[in-house]
């Protein structure tokens, strides 16, 4: 009775060793990063679409092979289009400007720009909230050129002098766009909406 019990108990043993063993040495087979049983194989592997294909079938556009995606005209270039508008009622403009006058021209942005956004006091303070956040750390919450930033960063305009009270629309515009000297551009940071509601602002600071 005895040595039945202990050739079970080694038996048992036995058993379970084997199967440890089996489970290392699959889990030897495969490489340290994966991650075994995957319950979502689809958000790690997601399937990529071509763009241009029908996940379902489209019978209005036959002559496009049933695509809703088309392809760009031949030769063109994708660009951005601003699509803006100011104002309401009678007062109400739209400017599909794309602005593309490159940076060391500022001198056709000085000859052919002009504000599209009518000032008014709205406009005003809410260029005033935009001069706030992005322009009085070197320019000064009054334009004098001494916000924080300027004392270490010398060279900053004081918009109030007769230097730079001439400034006009599309010289102010063009600098914030691309930048001018040690100021950075901030075309990328600012939409052209906000950008001409800067404009404004500045105006209003060149008159000291």
């Amino acid at each position: 009775m005895f040595s039945i019990k202990m050739i079970t108990k080694h038996t048992s043993i036995t058993a379970l060793a084997i199967v440890g063993l089996l489970f290392v040495g699959s889990a030897c087979k495969k490489g340290h990063d994966n991650t075994g049983v995957v319950y979502a194989p689809q958000m790690y592997e997601p399937v990529g679409y071509e763009p241009y294909r029908q996940s379902r079938a489209n019978t209005i556009n036959v002559r496009e092979n049933g695509l809703n995606m088309r392809l760009p005209a031949r030769g063109t270039v994708a660009r951005p289009n601003y699509h803006t508008t100011f104002g309401t009622g009678a007062n109400k403009t739209t400017d599909l400007m794309m602005y593309n006058i490159p940076a060391d021209s500022i001198g056709i942005a000085e000859r052919v720009l002009t504000n599209p956004i009518a000032d008014s006091e709205k406009m005003q303070a809410e260029g005033q909230v935009l001069y706030t956040r992005y322009c009085s750390h070197c320019h000064g919450a009054t334009g004098k050129g001494d916000g924080p930033v300027a004392k270490e960063y010398k060279g900053v305009p004081n918009y109030s002098t007769d230097a730079y009270k001439t400034m006009n629309d599309g010289h102010i515009f063009h600098v914030i766009t691309h930048g001018k000297g040690r100021m950075w551009p901030h075309g990328s940071q600012i939409t052209p909406e906000d950008r001409w509601k800067i404009v404004q602002y500045v105006h209003k600071l060149q008159q000291g």
